[in-house]
C-alpha cells in the first residue's frame, strides 16, 4: 500500500473542530480513500475584538490506487 498527504485548510464560525471537519468533507467530494488526518495549524479571525472565525491547517493521508 502506498498513501499520499495533501494539506487543506478547512473554515468555520463555529469552532477549531467544525474547521478540520469542513476541510475533510470537503476533501473528501474529490479525493477517494481518505485514511487519516493531522491537524498542523490553528489560526482565528479576529473582527470587532471577537473571533469570528476559526481556521484548521490539516494533513490528509489517502490510499492511492494499486
Amino acid at each position: 500500500m502506498v498513501q499520499k498527504v495533501t494539506e487543506v485548510v478547512g473554515t468555520s464560525t463555529e469552532g477549531f473542530a467544525k474547521a478540520a471537519d469542513n476541510a475533510i468533507r470537503t476533501a473528501a467530494k474529490t479525493v477517494r480513500n481518505l485514511r487519516w488526518f493531522r491537524v498542523t495549524e490553528l489560526e482565528g479571525k479576529i473582527q470587532d475584538q471577537h473571533v469570528s472565525e476559526y481556521h484548521a491547517t490539516v494533513k490528509i493521508y489517502f490510499d492511492l490506487d494499486p
